[in-house]
């Protein structure tokens, strides 16, 4: 009887996982996207699990149990702003599991052909994702450098630990009995994780996240194959398929290619940052920032990183409320790159409940640039950079950006005139219409709520 429903079950998480995918294509039904996979996932477990004959549950419970007691924290607890984060570490504990049970069936049914041939795989994709996913970590966190790693003959290192890797694996399916292999097999999966991300920079973290959401995916798709689970096979490729869909719109909205994130080590800082000083720029207070947004009737605010790493969302949301309230069109401009994985800037924005219909993306509001009254850019840098347009000789040549220059007032709330991830500086911080706001931007934005909230009383008195 259980047997007789196990293919409705599949078929069923298959539907939530293809939903949860749809659902959380749009701000709007994101919500019931998560619902759905997380649906979706608890009937493909308990359907791998009627679909085996469990002889003891008490290891299954334990690992449920411990699993929880560290995932449920991670989720609860895990600050908006450390979202990244929290994605990276999640694709290295998936490719670690999908890792480890190959290593298993390497050992328990060595065979040839293409369960073997999947098997490699699945456990080169693993292991070499487990450690890139934990570098990826550390230079979103911080506890590595975010500028890029390099060193001379680097793409030729690395290119020939892959090869030999491959070559390994080759040999494997061929001949599953040279057991020793493996062990040097995997260590040089996992060596190559770590060496492929050291020479990326920060800037590139977004296409990396998502570059490795593929690979854990298509991990696990082969993994089904290994195991003879057609559910894993279509959760794998819907992951690994979404994962690199999304990878290549990173990259065209960087004006990118693939091989140019992983082997380019973009954003060393180049010689024109050191001169950033010698050029002339106009500073403001809070108090004069707030009299210009007071005079406006359209304005356009531009998130990126530093609004995340200031967490200064609820206080955008604030500064909406009450520009709204003086009858002033409020907008969000949305690169697909702000941040440090794709849609952080919307994550957090629907976390401070900013209305989904202000959420406007690059191609849709960038016509609205000539007519905005302000463009107020909130720790973003590369992504509102006019060199991309201007200056062909520019490392980010050519790159999509947000129009902040057209603008007919640009206000900036940064820390200092620092360059941005790509390592160059900005050449709208010294346009005669641009004000440069300094400052944290949760403590800024507060104070430009501050002389809002007291203009508009002493307008009332």
């Amino acid at each position: 009887m259980l047997q007789e429903i196990l293919p409705y079950l599949y078929l069923l998480a298959a539907a939530g996982f293809i939903l949860a995918l749809k659902w959380m294509s749009s701000p709007k039904t994101a919500r019931l996207g998560v619902l759905a996979g997380a649906v979706g996932m608890l009937l493909a477990v308990v359907g791998t699990l009627l679909r085996f004959d469990v002889v003891e549950y008490q290891w299954i419970l334990i690992a449920f149990f411990i699993g929880s007691a560290i995932g449920v924290p991670l989720a609860v607890l895990m600050p908006m702003t450390a979202v990244p984060q929290r994605t990276a570490i999640s694709h290295s504990c998936g490719a670690l599991a999908t890792a480890l049970i190959g290593t298993a069936e390497f050992y328990k049914h060595p065979q040839g052909g293409f369960t073997m041939a999947a098997l490699v795989l699945e456990t080169l994709l693993g292991f070499l994702t487990m450690t890139a996913a934990l570098m990826a970590f550390g230079k979103l966190h911080e506890i590595l450098p975010t500028r890029p790693i390099t060193y001379k003959g680097q793409n030729i290192v690395n290119l020939g630990l892959l090869a030999l890797a491959i070559a390994i694996g080759v040999w494997l399916v061929i001949d599953p009995t040279q057991t020793w292999l493996f062990p040097i097999f995997a260590a040089l999966a996992m060596i190559f994780g770590v060496l492929l991300i050291i020479p990326i920079g920060g800037a590139d973290m977004p296409t990396v996240i998502a570059l490795l959401n593929s690979y854990a995916g298509l991990s696990a798709s082969a993994m089904g194959f290994v195991l003879n689970n057609k559910m894993l096979i279509i959760a794998g490729a819907l992951d690994g398929a979404s994962g690199l869909i999304l990878s290549i719109i990173m990259c065209r909205a960087m004006n990118r290619s693939f091989t140019n994130v992983l082997f380019g080590a973009f954003g060393q800082v180049q010689a024109t940052g050191a001169a950033a000083a010698a050029r002339p720029y106009r500073s403001a207070s809070a108090e004069e920032a707030a009299q210009v947004l007071d005079a406006a009737r359209s304005v356009i605010i531009i998130p990126g990183y530093g609004m995340a790493i200031a967490q200064a969302q609820h206080q955008l949301r604030e500064l909406h409320d009450i520009l709204t309230r003086r009858g002033v069109e409020v907008r969000f401009a949305i690169h697909p790159v702000a941040g440090r994985m794709p849609g952080h800037m919307n994550v957090l924005l629907a976390e401070a409940d900013v209305p989904y219909d202000k959420l406007i993306e690059m191609d849709e509001i960038n016509g609205e640039f000539p007519v905005a009254d302000v463009a107020l850019v909130i720790g973003a840098n590369d992504v509102v950079n006019p060199a991309a347009q201007t200056d062909p000789t520019s490392p980010i040549a050519g790159m999509p950006i947000l129009e902040a220059h057209k603008a007919r007032m640009v206000m900036i709330i940064k820390r200092g005139m620092s360059p941005g991830f790509a390592g160059i500086d900005n050449d709208l911080y010294y346009l005669d219409k641009t004000l440069m706001l300094f400052g944290d931007a949760k403590t800024f934005v507060q104070s430009l709520v501050k002389e809002l909230s007291a203009n508009g009383q002493a307008a009332h008195a």
